[in-house]
């Protein structure tokens, strides 16, 4: 959602777009953080405590957004960027392994459903904030998500918890020729080529959308939409992204996870050398496709990890897979900044499509013991 807030928190505190869109970067690599260190911590204390910690933070960092002044305004990096990215990559980790152990026999499906609301808040939030900016300020809007973030995310941690030792749904037999039968620690995942393959794949899959994420709606403006288009456009990659989440990892379930992968890999690729000439409808086009890629990328490969290393240790395996996710958030903002000449991002979608074709490499290179199972 940081594309609506971008432009009102930039006029805020004096800043150009630049430092602002960093601001993106940072809650996105902060995430990642959030990621390990919620998926290490609900392995041991269970999700409730994690969920209800990462809550705190969430709202915490959106209300002390609140009180950032012109005078200070790196503070955002730490208000924004550090708390309340660090709180939502805990609270997302523990849904999402939460989720996966309540339906081993739905994983992909299940994982869907959890980072598809994850995507889909961008659908509810992102006109909100839009108005919500435009008639109270930026200071006042922080500090109603904040409180609001705060209450209801608080609430909800309350009900989270893991099923009891042994859980199996009525009728599933789990079948013992899958890797996944084995349960991965950290320490021995990180010794295998599936890890990196991972990784890495995750990390050259998504370049696009992080180029995209920041500078949507001023790049939106520049191919011919109006604000209220832009804006709209908004809430269109986050429809876009909620479905992506949803029916990939539902496809993955029976086409297999590799295949699901190559096929978001070669949506985003052509998505993107699109993107070099598009205008108006059809940028409007690749920027959903771009967004359903992002999305998809999310379920698929959390229910990859799952199968390739267990549910057991499913937090902190996940979130590490996810520094691939980070890296790519933090790097591909940067440099094409560098590459961005007279407002053209030709040489950034030259490069982030041949990062997809070698996520597709890499993808081809995986074991994939989903497949296997059948």
């Amino acid at each position: 959602m940081w594309s609506v807030f971008r432009g009102p928190v930039a006029a805020h505190l004096n800043w150009d777009m630049g430092a602002a869109s960093l601001t993106s970067s940072v809650m996105l690599f902060t995430f990642v953080f959030g990621l390990i260190l919620g998926g290490y911590a609900q392995d041991k204390l269970g999700p409730q405590k994690v969920t209800l910690t990462g809550s705190i933070l969430i709202g915490a960092g959106m209300i002390l957004t609140a009180f950032v002044t012109e005078s200070l305004p790196w503070l955002i990096y730490v208000t924004y960027g550090i708390i309340a990215g660090f709180g939502v990559g805990a609270v997302y980790m523990c849904s999402v392994a939460t989720m996966q152990k309540w339906f081993p026999d739905k994983r992909g499906f299940a994982s869907g459903m959890i980072v598809c609301s994850f995507g889909f808040s961008l659908v509810v939030f992102a006109p909100l904030a839009n108005i919500m900016l435009s008639n109270l300020g930026v200071s006042a809007t922080f500090l109603i998500f904040g409180i609001s973030f705060l209450i209801v995310c608080t609430a909800c941690s309350l009900l989270i918890k893991n099923p009891p030792p042994g859980y199996l749904p009525a009728g599933f037999t789990p079948i013992k020729a899958t890797s996944s039968n084995r349960q991965f620690s950290p320490k021995e995942m990180i010794k295998t080529k599936q890890f990196y393959l991972l990784l890495f794949g995750i990390l050259f899959t998504l370049p696009s959308y992080f180029i995209l994420n920041p500078v949507f709606l001023s790049l939106g403006t520049v191919r011919g939409l109006s604000t209220e288009l832009a804006v709209f456009g908004v809430v269109l990659t986050g429809i876009s992204s909620a479905v992506g989440r949803l029916t990939v990892s539902w496809v993955s379930d029976k086409i297999g996870r590799k295949a699901a992968m190559i096929s978001i890999s070669v949506i985003i690729l052509c998505a993107t050398l699109l993107m070099i000439g598009s205008e108006s409808i059809l940028f409007l086009l690749c920027i959903m496709l771009i967004s359903f890629g992002f999305g998809g990328s999310a379920s698929v490969y959390s229910a990859m990890t799952a199968d390739s290393f267990g549910t057991k240790y499913g937090g902190t395996n996940f979130g590490l897979i996810m520094i691939g996710f980070g890296v790519s958030a933090l790097i591909f903002p940067m440099i094409s900044n560098r590459l961005t000449i007279g407002g053209s991002f030709t040489s950034s979608f030259i490069l982030a499509s041949a990062t997809c074709v070698v996520a597709i490499i890499l993808v081809l290179l995986m074991d994939d013991p989903h497949k296997k199972s059948k």
